[in-house]
């Protein structure tokens, strides 16, 4: 569940329009105004059919993630324009309407990809049987958004945390804990709100399939705006995650959460941009983490790479796991497999796995069922 009272504005209702059952099949709904239609609407045969008012358009496309091709909608007299793409597969899946060459979400759909520049909607088709993401009748814990003035960058910022089912009914025990971070697109929300790692977790621990932990979910932009068009500035990016992460956000956490605070009880992954920020942070800071992943990453920095294939030895006596996994069609398949043949020359002990798949959200997801039950095991080896 999310913690309303922690919830504020647009986030809140982003967060639980994605995050609350209901919103896994969209029900027909009265139209909201005189403009407004159903869109998208869900059938029971995994027809979708999508709806946009756009009465001056001259043509509109949806983009969905889980087709190559766009979907074609045909105007009617009304200025309504009408798709319907066929038996959608089961899942999580992004999409748009590109109107006249221009992008944007679907304003009859409540539910969006939280991203820096959002103009993408939310399609859940849920599985029969349900898929690992999908909600299912099970106990479910806690999202709790946090705002603080960050002292490393002198601003304020946001993270999320979440907390395991009967999390508050637990007394004094404490948990492990997994710092999880999104890409270059997304933002502290997106694992949530897309990725749906809350239940992903909730229905692993409720199967018995993954130990109870505490999530935390930062923002893994630390520059500004102007910063980050700046490629002078890009490179102090990580020193300033890295920074960040440890001045400000561990703090917040250990003050507020009960957890543990040695290495063997905390891990670091993350996709794409957030896997070379926790190769980089993780590798780097083996007295601070015994558990370390990458989905589709980018490498590590160069000087941690140096410094942590110099002794594998020690590297090895230190890591519980070291786990990697990039997608075949994935553009960066090349640079992990390279960086796993150093590993592997190295002698440094971990796992690879080349799998199906490009640079996708439903790629991450998988990743992510399989990574988490491998976490806090008392005997990984």
């Amino acid at each position: 569940m999310i913690t309303p009272r922690l919830m504020t504005g647009f986030a809140l209702l982003a967060v639980l329009a994605v995050s609350s059952p209901q919103a896994q099949t969209p029900p027909a709904r009265p139209p909201d105004g005189a403009n407004a239609v159903l869109s998208p609407e869900i059938n029971s045969d995994r027809n979708v059919t999508f709806r946009l008012n756009a009465p001056n358009a001259k043509k509109v496309v949806v983009q969905g993630l889980w087709a190559s091709e766009p979907l074609p909608l045909t105007r009617g007299e009304n200025g309504v324009w009408t798709g319907t793409a066929a038996a959608i597969p089961a899942g999580v899946w992004e999409y748009s309407f590109v109107v006249d060459g221009i992008q944007m979400i679907d304003p009859g759909n409540p539910s969006l990809k939280p991203m820096r520049e959002p103009r993408r909607s939310v399609l859940h088709v849920v599985g029969a049987p349900p898929l690992p993401w999908d909600f299912q009748d099970v106990p479910h814990g806690t999202v709790h958004q946090h705002s603080y003035l960050s002292k490393a960058l002198g601003r304020p910022r946001e993270l999320w945390v979440y907390t395991p089912p009967g999390y508050e009914k637990t007394g004094e025990r404490k948990f492990p804990l997994l710092v999880l971070q999104h890409g270059s697109g997304d933002n502290q929300q997106t694992w949530v709100a897309y990725g749906h790692a809350h239940w992903i977790l909730d229905n692993l621990i409720a199967a018995g399939k993954a130990r109870p932990m505490i999530v935390v979910m930062l923002n893994g932009h630390p520059l500004t705006p102007a910063a980050m068009r700046d490629p002078n500035a890009r490179s102090t990016a990580m020193p300033a995650f890295r920074q960040e992460l440890f001045d400000d956000a561990l703090p917040l956490v250990e003050s507020t959460y009960r957890v543990e605070r040695d290495a063997a009880h905390r891990g670091i992954v993350g996709l794409s941009m957030g896997g070379a920020q926790s190769l980089t942070v993780g590798l780097g800071n083996l007295d601070r983490f015994s558990w370390v992943g990458s989905f589709s990453g980018g490498l590590p920095d160069d000087a941690v790479t140096q410094s942590f294939l110099s002794a594998p030895a020690a590297a090895n006596a230190k890591l519980r796991l070291l786990w990697i996994a990039c997608g075949r069609d994935d553009s960066l398949h090349t640079r992990n497999e390279e960086f796993v043949a150093r590993l592997k020359g190295a002698g440094v002990t971990h796992e690879w796995y080349l799998t199906p798949g490009a640079h996708t959200w439903p790629v991450w997801r998988g990743y992510l069922v399989d990574f988490l039950p491998r976490l806090f095991q008392p005997a990984n080896r």
